[in-house]
């Protein structure tokens, strides 16, 4: 027998899957924020948390609770709008789970099952972060962190960070092949694939890390080409969007949506993180890279793009905006979807026209107090002039 309280909750959730989302008073001319969370804990199917037999669940207890719903993938499919989520259960362990949406900013609802790939890698204990690239070669490809004990240290929280990949024509039905061997960086995560063929061959967005939390000598976003995906091994990476100090990007940097390809470069959508006395602090910025060279940044406007704000500070893992997925449709609106403090998806929409004029024509950072208030007084004095004062 279906406990009765199972129709209470359904009827609950159902009010959250089909509210409609709108944008919230936020306004810098760059994007639109919006009100609600796209996906929360609470948009988790309840057959996926409860036992619904009366029977063996009385009390109609979550026998396999959700923790946090955050860093999703995102691609736009015959209309559709899907986020490849990372889903983390009360017993820490990620996995993934695909939600749709019609319209890209509210009523995403999660398929019946999660995400099961195929146990081919043994040493491997969490999957998270994955990043999605519909490929010339006619493949979409996920790229996430695959994460396994570190065995060659007595410390229990030791850990190895590689790049698993999988791929799939579908979303249904995944392939998953060796991971990414990088021939001279021990670890590996934030890791994209780029969507076309860069000199025949397929070309990645590494983060080059000494360990599993300090990048250490990595210098910032890496870039290098392989041959086989199938066997996917890189040997040189160079580096393109680099840590500076005293900026966002000070402690770490890493790749966050696949790039969109526009008229005057590649747009890229990463993090940056620097530390304060509250711990790191993530945030996203943006950078272009060249048309015909991938690994050459173009343009890289000052500061951050997307910071986090309000009860998006607040969570699991506080003061972090994240990225690894967005869409640009169509119709030249572009979605971002990023997390919020480890914890829910939000989504800022803007367009492509917006992000183009916003990279390639916002001002440098200039690297120093001083040069960034004559930049600022610039500014200041120009709008002095318009306005006749």
């Amino acid at each position: 027998m279906i406990h009765e309280r199972y129709f209470e909750e359904k009827k609950k959730q159902e009010e959250l899957l089909s509210r409609k989302n709108k944008k919230s008073d936020f306004y810098n001319g760059i994007y639109d924020r919006y009100e609600y969370p796209v996906l929360t804990r609470e948009h988790i199917p309840l057959t996926w948390r409860y036992d619904l037999d009366k029977e063996s669940n009385p009390y109609f207890m979550e026998r396999l609770g959700i923790n946090a719903v955050m860093n999703s993938g995102a691609i736009m499919l015959n209309g559709k709008y899907y986020l490849v989520v990372r889903i983390e259960g009360n017993d820490r362990k990620s996995f993934f789970g695909v939600a749709e949406s019609d319209n890209g900013i509210d009523n995403f609802r999660f398929w019946d099952y999660p995400i099961l790939f195929d146990d081919t890698c043994p040493e491997e204990t969490n999957v998270y972060d994955m990043r999605l690239t519909q490929h010339e070669d006619g493949y979409i490809y996920g790229v996430f962190c695959s994460e396994s004990k570190d065995t060659s240290v007595n410390d229990l929280s030791a850990a190895v960070a590689a790049a698993g990949i999988v791929r799939t024509k579908d979303l249904r039905t995944w392939e998953r092949l060796p991971n990414l061997v990088t021939l001279r960086s021990p670890q590996q995560r934030n890791v994209v694939l780029h969507p076309e063929f860069v000199n025949g061959k397929y070309a990645f967005y590494t983060r080059p890390m000494d360990d599993f939390i300090e990048t250490g000598s990595g210098g910032g976003i890496g870039f290098g080409l392989c041959d086989d995906i199938t066997h996917a091994v890189i040997d040189e990476e160079k580096m393109t969007s680099l840590r500076k100090y005293h900026t966002i990007t000070e402690a770490k940097n890493g790749a966050g949506a696949t790039p969109i390809k526009t008229d005057k470069g590649w747009i890229h959508i990463a993090h940056g993180v620097r530390n304060t006395a509250a711990g790191l602090r993530y945030v996203i910025y943006a950078f272009a890279t060249d048309l015909n060279d991938p690994s050459k940044v173009i343009a890289e406007p000052s500061g951050l793009l997307i910071g986090p704000r309000g009860g998006e500070r607040v969570g699991d893992v506080s003061n972090v905006v994240f990225t690894n997925g967005a869409v640009a449709n169509a119709q030249g609106e572009v979605f971002i979807y990023y997390a919020s403090s480890d914890t829910r998806m939000h989504v800022a929409a803007t367009t492509l026209d917006k992000l183009i004029d916003y990279v390639f024509n916002t001002p440098k950072d200039p690297g120093r107090s001083v040069e960034c208030v004559a930049q600022r007084c610039e500014l200041i004095k120009k709008n002095l002039e318009l306005l006749g004062e």
